[in-house]
């Protein structure tokens, strides 16, 4: 793919950008490094200092990077406006909580004979983060706030269709005052990530994408023995039982679904009804996905924009037929539409059987697919049968069937009447082919820190009175 910005929905290419080349690419990681040297340094009070102007420059620029997204991408002005904040509200969050999760923690002293144990948590250094075109502020910024927070430095190689967006991230940091080179954008190809990943100057590493992109990330950082975190495909259940209140999760499953163009990693995709209410809510769910508005993303009306690439087009086009063809019924939707751009009708299919595409394999565009089922273990059973573990949702006000949820269904999060989303307060990140690690919290910021055990003697401990025979095993 190269490096360019194209406008999703007219199909025009409206700026270029020729890839790094290896001197720049060599010069832009030595400059990391140096950059680690100092910035480890740093205080975690300067850091916070830094993210909060980061947060400042977000909100002056909000109207301008909303725009910016919205053309390379696609996702609706409304949406892309609420990424900047939302990107905001996070590096708040690290800039209010981050100091307190640095502290050292301290261990029981007494238990190990010494006269103080504690744990501090160190930053690894320089961290490459391959990041996905659907959120491009918000899946960069996921990563890069708490990585800052920790005192890592941050080499981002985003999608290539949002080039401009990357670079954007770049200026933020420098806007809000954080040392030279802390954070730097590499506009580079799929091709070059190896490279980027085997330097020894990379630490470790983060990916957010598809599946044979996380396996072929983990591959060469294994190989080179670095931690990496990876945050990759789902095909989210969403399970409504006769309890629910029908309008309510049909409307949610209308947004869940079609949320981003339909282009999410936690969208709900697999829609699991309880045959008592099955009749009921398919129409319900049929009726507010045939009232979407579709159209212009810079429309203040519209709901749904286009597809981000004619590539994605043809695949959810082609998911559709498939199951088409073997028998599935299209509801409402079932076709591109006749304009310019990459439009797709928000879809509904019911009759989905396993023998189709959209059975086992993510559709990452607006098309929802309905089973009907006799039990929550039946949608429990179905549901955990995909290779996939990211999101997923019960709508049920039955208490007993909630604490089946929970402990049964195969995600890294679990939504009750709600629909899954992501909040710097919660951990984010799923199990199976969906990838390992966790975001947000402290736990994300921890994935790429140093636990560092402290153990100090003296006079009066264990060791130090020739105590060792219980330290001698591991």
């Amino acid at each position: 793919m190269a490096i360019a910005t194209i406008n999703p929905a007219t199909g025009e290419t409206l700026k270029t950008y020729e890839p790094l080349t290896d001197e720049a690419l060599e010069d832009k990681i030595a400059r990391a490094a140096q950059a680690f040297a100092s910035y480890r340094l740093t205080t975690p009070q300067q850091r916070a200092g830094w993210l909060s102007a980061a947060a400042d420059v977000l909100d002056t620029d909000a109207d301008s990077v909303a725009e910016l997204m919205t053309t390379e991408m696609g996702k609706t002005l409304a949406s892309a406006k609420a990424e900047v904040g939302k990107c905001a509200k996070a590096l708040r969050w690290y800039a209010e909580r981050g100091p307190a999760f640095l502290e050292p923690e301290d261990k029981d002293a007494a238990a190990v004979g010494a006269e103080r144990a504690y744990v501090v948590h160190q930053p690894l250094g320089v961290v490459l983060a391959v990041m996905p075109w659907n959120f491009p502020l918000w899946q960069a910024m996921r990563f890069a706030a708490p990585a800052l927070m920790a005192g890592n430095v941050g080499l981002l190689k985003h999608a290539s269709n949002v080039p401009q967006t990357a670079l954007y991230m770049e200026e933020v940091f420098r806007k809000a005052g954080f040392p030279d080179d802390v954070f730097q954008t590499l506009l580079i190809g799929s091709s070059t990530v190896e490279k980027v990943l085997r330097d020894d100057r990379v630490m470790a590493a983060t990916l957010t994408g598809s599946g044979p992109a996380g396996q072929s990330v983990a591959a060469i950082a294994g190989d080179a023995l670095k931690k990496t975190v990876l945050e990759l495909g789902g095909s989210d259940p969403f399970i409504v039982m006769p309890s629910a209140h029908l309008d309510t999760a049909a409307e949610v499953a209308t947004t869940a679904r079609n949320q981003n163009n339909g282009q999410s990693c936690i969208a709900a995709k697999r829609f699991f009804v309880h045959r008592d209410v099955a009749e009921e809510f398919t129409r319900l769910f049929a009726e507010k996905i045939g009232a979407l508005t579709v159209g212009d993303p810079t429309d203040a009306d519209t709901q749904v924009g286009p597809l981000a690439t004619e590539s994605g087009l043809q695949d959810v086009e082609d998911y559709v037929e498939d199951a088409r063809s073997k028998g599935a019924t299209v509801v409402v939707g079932g076709q591109r539409l006749d304009r310019p751009g990459w439009f797709y009708a928000p879809t509904l299919l019911t009759g989905v059987t396993p023998e189709m595409k959209v059975h086992s394999e993510e559709v990452f565009g607006p098309v929802a697919a309905l089973y009907t089922v006799d039990s929550l273990d039946e949608a429990i059973e179905i549901a955990n049968s995909h290779v996939y573990g990211l999101g997923s949702n019960l709508w049920s006000e039955d208490e007993d069937e909630r604490a089946q949820f929970v402990r049964d269904i195969a995600s890294g999060m679990a939504f009750i009447n709600g629909m899954t989303a992501s909040y710097p307060d919660l951990p984010f990140g799923g199990i199976k082919q969906s990838g390992y690690g966790r975001e947000l919290t402290e736990l994300g910021m921890r994935e790429f820190m140093n636990a560092k055990t402290v153990w100090v003697g003296g006079p009066s401990s264990g060791q130090a009175k020739g105590s060792t025979a219980g330290a001698a095993a591991e």
